[in-house]
């Protein structure tokens, strides 16, 4: 009688590389978003240095300068415009590296997108239930600021990995990435569902319609921007209507753009959800971040007393835990305790301890952390000061400490960096991946 055995588990490599279609792609992303976040941090110095100068009054009165149509609503502050309007881009940019992970990407392989997708989870937790914890006896208004560091600034990271000249593998790059972008999920979901303020429904309904024909014309793979762009407008203003933020609309005309070409002959073999990122991204990294991060950043720290009155703050102290501790346990230690606990193992390539500056890295929270702070204690309010002061230094501290962790093994993601360069059958694709 023949003998049966069973076949070898298979075991599931975590932060394995992928395709180097994906790879290029991912490479592309990173350098766009890294250009975006020098401009970033200009863009931040340059509010901060004018905020606390002799001219401050010019930086608010401008920041506080209103214009637009009243009838509508839409009567703005600049500082309102670039929160509301500017970040929608960014947000629908969001939309499409969504749905593109998720039907086309590392995402839409359940083996492959558990991981980032626990991480993403545990480092939106950890940190929001550190900041809770220190804030029970701060009252209920300390506590509207729970969600505030809980969100990864992947051009604020990327920024970093340049200064520092980092060569971080390609695995860990598109880890960061995918983490970053099942964050912007989740923190989606936190600004529709918690910070969404006097409901019309009346004007959600309204905005179904201009969004629906705007889905009916993508899917019809239609780029006409004169078509597309006043009802991308129109769902973005009935949104902002309607009580909550308008940058949600932004996700949401994101998830309507398909993602593959239609295949039709004599049709571009270009996806328009790619169409849509190759000339939106340079203008979301080049300007809009850039410019929200200026009207949002500018702070009057008050000199010393103002310093020691923002960190004595529990909502400052509990922003800086979470981002700095609360990020780095729930990434690193959620991925570590899914490791451990299931079939799958590390690369290779890899050692826990580029891991863990990968997950102090996402410590660094910036652009959608401060909306969250406008959103969760109105701008101007002493509490969103303090706020911006420790998401500034929160995540100051937590680059400085990735920056050690990472050049520690720059010299192992140099020799990485090499293998993946190398091409020596000249076919074009590194053989690394031909391998794969």
């Amino acid at each position: 009688m023949a003998s049966h055995t069973s076949p070898p588990s298979r075991t599931e490599r975590v932060f394995s590389r992928t395709s180097y279609t994906e790879y290029r792609r991912i490479l592309a992303i990173l350098r766009t978003e890294t250009v975006g976040g020098a401009l970033l941090l200009a863009a931040t110095v340059f509010a901060l240095v004018w905020a606390n100068s002799p001219a401050a009054d010019g930086y608010f009165a401008l920041r506080d300068i209103k214009i637009g149509f009243e009838p509508w609503h839409l009567e703005l502050s600049l500082g309102h415009w670039a929160s509301d309007g500017l970040l929608a881009v960014f947000f629908f940019l969001a939309g499409l590296e969504l749905k593109r992970e998720f039907v086309a990407g590392e995402l839409r392989k359940p083996a492959k997108a558990i991981v980032p997708v626990a991480a993403a989870v545990g480092g939106v937790a950890v940190p929001a239930i550190i900041y809770a914890v220190i804030n029970l006896g701060s009252g209920a208004e300390a506590l509207r600021g729970w969600a505030i560091p809980t969100a990864t600034d992947i051009a604020f990271a990327l920024a970093v990995l340049a200064v520092i000249n980092t060569h971080l593998p390609a695995a860990l790059r598109t880890f960061l990435l995918t983490l970053a972008v099942v964050d912007d999920l989740l923190a989606i979901g936190i600004i529709a569902f918690f910070y969404s303020t006097g409901l019309q429904p009346l004007m959600l309904l309204a905005a179904l319609v201009p969004l629906g024909l705007f889905t009916f014309l993508v899917q019809k793979r239609i780029r006409s921007w004169y078509l597309l762009l006043p009802l991308a407008l129109a769902t973005w203003g009935f949104v902002h209507a309607s009580g909550i933020h308008a940058t949600v609309a932004g996700v949401l005309l994101g998830f309507a753009v398909p993602v593959f070409a239609s295949g039709k002959k004599g049709e571009p073999a270009e996806g328009l959800a790619e169409s849509f990122e190759h000339r939106l991204r340079p203008f979301s990294a080049g300007f809009a971040v850039p410019v929200f991060a200026f009207f949002s950043a500018g702070v009057a720290l008050g000199g010393a007393q103002g310093m020691a009155a923002a960190f004595s703050d529990p909502v400052a102290i509990g922003i800086i835990a979470a981002l700095v501790a609360g990020k780095a346990v729930g990434v690193f230690g959620t991925t570590f305790l899914l490791t451990k606990t299931s079939r799958a193992s590390l690369d290779a390539s890899l050692a826990w301890i580029d891991l863990a500056g990968v997950a102090i890295l996402a410590g660094v929270g910036f652009t959608v952390s401060l909306l969250i702070g406008e959103l969760s204690f109105g701008l101007g309010s002493a509490h969103n000061d303090h706020a911006k002061v420790a998401i500034l230094g929160g995540s100051l501290i937590a680059a400085l400490l990735a920056a050690v962790v990472l050049r520690v093994r720059n010299r192992h993601y140099r020799r990485i960096e090499a293998e993946e360069q190398r091409d020596d059958d000249g076919d074009g694709v590194p053989d690394v991946f031909a391998r794969t």
